[in-house]
C-alpha cells in the first residue's frame, strides 16, 4: 500500500475521449534537482540527481537507496549527473548507462559511461565516450540517451552556449551522436567517409536537445530541443541532416532581434515548435495500458512553462496539444511511462518530486 501521507489529487482534463478523471500521486519528494529516471524490471525506479547521486526508489513507499560507483561530476550551472538508460538486454547483463558533465582538459564535456548494477552499486563503471572538444561553459549539455530497436545508442549534445559549434562538423557539440553500446562508432554512420567530420555525428545543427524517444510504431528517433527566446523544436533526426541552428530558428535573441530566418534551404524544419518558449525537457511516447486512448501520444515536460504537454499525433504530425498540471507550478524535467501504465514525472527543484499520473479510481 502507498503511504497515506502521499499527496493525491483528482484533476479533470479535457481529452480526445472526453472528460477523464486523473490522479496525480507524489511517490517521493525531497529529491535534489532530479534529472532522469529509468525503471528496473521489478518496478523500482533509478533516479539521477544533478549533484551526482543515483537513487533506487521504491514506488510503493517512496523509500530510496543511494547507488554507489557513479562518476565524479561537474555540477556547476546546468551540469552534473544527467541522463540514465538501461541496456536493451539489461535483464541479462545488468548494464546501466549514464551521462554527466565531467571535467576535462581545462573545461568540461558531456560524458557517456556504463556500469553493471550489482546490489547497491555500479560495478566496473567505465567512461565510453566524451563529446569533444571540452569547453569552458556551464550550460547546454543536451545529454539525453536512447537505444533504438537495432541496439544503436543515440546521445544528444548541446551547443554548450557557443552556437557556432552546432554547425561545426569537427565538433561533437550541438549534434545527435550514434554509437554502438560499447561507445564505438558504427561503420555505417553518415560521415564515416569524411576525414574532416567527427564520425560519431548522426545529425547536427541542434541547440540543446533535452528530450529523446523512439516512436513505438515506426521505431524512428524523435528529439526536442530548447530554442532561445522562443523556437523550441521537435525534430526527427535523419542521417547527415542539418537542423539549422543557429542559421535558421523561430527563436530570437534574448534582447529582441531575430537570429535567422524561419526556414533555410538545405536545413530540415521542425515538425512542431513553441513560441514563446516552454523550455522542454523529458519526452516519452505513451505505451502503457492505463490510458488506452493515449497510446502513441507524446508527453513532454516544460520547465519555463511549468506543465506537462500532451501532444496528439497523426501520420507523424502534431494535430492537437493540451497543457496538463498547469495548476501545480512545477518545472517538469523528465517523463517516462512506468511499468504500471502510469506516466511518471520528475520535477526539477531543490525539493524535487517523483510524481505518477494515473486514472482515478471509480
Amino acid at each position: 500500500m502507498r503511504r497515506p501521507s502521499l499527496l493525491a489529487l483528482t484533476l479533470l482534463f479535457g481529452t480526445s475521449i472526453g472528460l477523464a478523471q486523473t490522479t496525480v500521486e507524489t511517490i517521493a519528494e525531497g529529491l535534489e534537482h532530479p534529472w532522469a529516471l529509468a525503471f528496473l524490471p521489478d518496478g523500482e525506479a533509478l533516479v539521477t540527481e544533478r549533484p551526482g547521486r543515483l537513487l533506487r526508489v521504491d514506488p510503493q513507499t517512496g523509500g530510496r537507496t543511494v547507488i554507489s560507483g557513479t562518476p565524479s561530476v561537474d555540477d556547476r550551472g546546468q551540469g552534473g549527473l544527467l541522463d540514465i538508460e538501461l541496456h536493451p538486454e539489461f535483464a541479462d547483463n545488468r548494464l546501466v548507462y549514464l551521462t554527466w558533465a565531467g571535467e576535462c582538459d581545462g573545461g568540461n564535456a558531456t560524458h557517456l559511461g556504463r556500469g553493471r548494477l550489482d546490489g547497491d552499486r555500479l560495478a566496473d563503471f567505465e567512461t565510453l565516450f566524451v563529446a569533444e572538444p571540452c569547453v569552458r561553459s556551464m550550460k547546454h549539455y543536451g545529454s539525453r540517451i536512447v537505444f533504438d530497436r537495432d541496439g544503436y545508442l543515440f546521445m544528444t549534445t548541446g551547443d554548450r552556449g557557443e552556437r557556432d559549434r552546432a554547425q561545426d562538423l569537427a565538433d561533437h557539440n550541438g549534434s545527435v551522436l550514434r554509437l554502438h553500446d560499447d561507445g564505438s562508432i558504427p561503420a555505417d554512420n553518415p560521415f564515416m567517409e569524411r576525414s574532416d567530420v567527427q564520425p560519431a555525428i548522426f545529425s547536427f545543427g541542434h541547440r540543446n536537445p533535452q528530450g529523446a524517444a523512439i516512436h513505438p510504431d515506426t521505431g524512428a528517433l524523435w528529439i526536442h530541443e530548447h530554442g532561445p527566446r522562443g523556437g523550441d523544436e521537435i525534430n526527427r533526426p535523419r542521417p547527415g541532416a542539418n537542423f539549422g541552428w543557429p542559421e535558421t530558428t523561430y527563436g530570437r535573441e534574448y534582447w529582441g532581434p531575430e537570429i535567422g530566418p524561419d526556414t533555410l534551404a538545405g536545413t530540415i524544419p521542425p515538425i512542431h515548435h513553441w513560441t514563446p518558449s516552454i523550455a522542454p525537457s523529458g519526452m516519452a511516447f505513451y505505451t502503457g495500458s492505463a490510458f488506452p486512448d493515449w497510446h502513441g501520444d507524446l508527453f513532454i515536460g516544460a520547465l519555463a512553462g511549468v506543465h506537462l504537454a500532451h501532444l496528439r499525433l497523426n501520420d507523424g504530425h502534431v494535430i492537437d496539444e493540451e497543457r496538463l498540471l498547469t495548476d501545480r507550478g512545477r518545472r517538469i524535467r523528465a517523463v517516462e511511462t512506468g511499468p504500471d501504465g502510469g506516466i511518471h514525472l520528475l520535477t526539477d527543484h531543490v525539493n524535487g518530486e517523483l510524481l505518477r499520473l494515473a486514472p482515478a479510481a471509480r
